[in-house]
C-alpha cells in the first residue's frame, strides 16, 4: 500500500494551540499544493476584514479558517514561502525524504504563531 500524506495548519499563542484545519491526501504533491493554497489564502485575507466576515459565513470543508493578523510580517512570510521556488523545492524534497515539513510564521504584534505542517502517514498494512 502506498503512503498517504497529511497536512495541517495550526495557530498558537503562548501555550494554547488550535488546529485551523487539515487534510489527508494520496501523495506529497497534493499535500504541498494544499499547504501553498492555504498560505496564499491566509496571506491574501490580511487587511481585508470584509473577506474574513464573508468567509466566516461559509467555510469550504477543505480550507482552513482565516486568521486576523495584526501586522504584515506573517502574511508576507506566508506569501514568500508559497511563491518562492527554492522553498517549494526544499519542501517537496523534505516530504519525499520522509521527513515532516514545518513552516512557522509569527505575528510579533500579538505573539501569534501560525504553522503549516505536512507529513507522511503510515501506510495501511494488510493482514
Amino acid at each position: 500500500m502506498r503512503a498517504r500524506y497529511a497536512a495541517e495548519v495550526t495557530v498558537s499563542a503562548g501555550q494554547r494551540v488550535a488546529s485551523l484545519g487539515g487534510i489527508t491526501v494520496r501523495n506529497r504533491r497534493l499535500a504541498l499544493l494544499w499547504l501553498r493554497r492555504q498560505a496564499l489564502r491566509l496571506a491574501n485575507a490580511h487587511g481585508n476584514r470584509a473577506a474574513l466576515e464573508r468567509e466566516a459565513l461559509r467555510l469550504p470543508t477543505a480550507d482552513v479558517r482565516a486568521v486576523l493578523f495584526h501586522g504584515s510580517d506573517a502574511p508576507e512570510g506566508l506569501r514568500f514561502w508559497a511563491t518562492d521556488a527554492y522553498r517549494q523545492d526544499d519542501a517537496i524534497q523534505t516530504l519525499e525524504a520522509g521527513f515532516p515539513l514545518h513552516f512557522t510564521v509569527t505575528d510579533p504584534a500579538v505573539g501569534l504563531s501560525l504553522t503549516l505542517a505536512g507529513w507522511r502517514t503510515a501506510p495501511a498494512t494488510s493482514l
